[in-house]
């Protein structure tokens, strides 16, 4: 079980990677670009709050997933 926990620490990691550039490359650039107020607003939200809270957390959750602090038998 150990190991199958580590391996979806790979899977969030890549996860987290994948999220970050859909964010910011399919999400927020295009909606800066349009030049419309409230769609440089929601671009600047995802850009700068949503992306990085998102991606920080799937990437830390996976890190610890293969550091193993998610092991049954660690106490």
């Amino acid at each position: 079980m150990n190991n199958i926990k580590k391996l979806l620490g790979i899977l969030w990691i890549t996860l987290a990677l994948f999220t970050a550039y859909f964010s910011v490359f399919e999400l927020a650039l295009p909606k800066i670009s349009t030049g419309h107020q409230e769609d440089v607003v929601f671009g600047i939200i995802i850009l700068f709050i949503l992306t990085p809270i998102i991606s920080i957390g799937l990437g830390l959750f996976g890190y610890y997933s293969l550091l193993g602090e998610y092991d049954q038998n660690k106490m």
